[in-house]
């Protein structure tokens, strides 16, 4: 029996959240992508998979995307800024600004961001581009 799209993505975070590795997380929210191809959630987590997984072409490409998809999403922004850091492309400091201006309306929003930036820095220690981004996002 093939699983829901939903039950699919909530148990791909569950296995995420229980600290399972990006490379064995990537087939799920790959078929979650493939069979809801209108999902920002689905993209936003199968690009931060890509970067943890050091796949910075295929992030770039899923956080084009999930921004597509979802404009307004912090995340989604952020993980296409860390996927245009990597793959060395231009024009990622509007993205920054953009978050900024997103978690200065919704201060919800910074409490994710900070604990999803944390999460990233202690799955991956020497995340070098998200370290920037973080400091891009809350330079005092």
């Amino acid at each position: 029996m093939t699983q829901t799209i939903e039950s699919l993505f909530d148990t791909g975070l569950e296995r995420y959240k229980a600290g399972e590795s990006a490379d064995s997380l990537i087939p799920v929210f790959k078929e979650v992508c493939d069979r809801a191809p209108k999902t920002s959630s689905a993209w936003i987590c199968l690009a931060w998979l890509y970067l943890l997984d050091d796949k910075s072409n295929l992030a770039y490409k899923a956080a084009q995307k999930a921004v597509k998809l979802s404009p307004q999403d912090p995340q989604a922004r952020i993980n296409l800024a860390v996927a245009m850091l990597e793959t060395g492309q231009k024009g990622l400091r509007q993205h920054i600004d953009f978050v900024k201006q997103l978690i200065f309306v919704n201060p919800e929003w910074r409490d994710e961001i900070v604990n999803s930036i944390e999460d990233g820095l202690s799955r991956k220690p020497d995340w070098q581009s998200l370290a920037k981004v973080k400091s891009w996002l809350f330079e005092e």
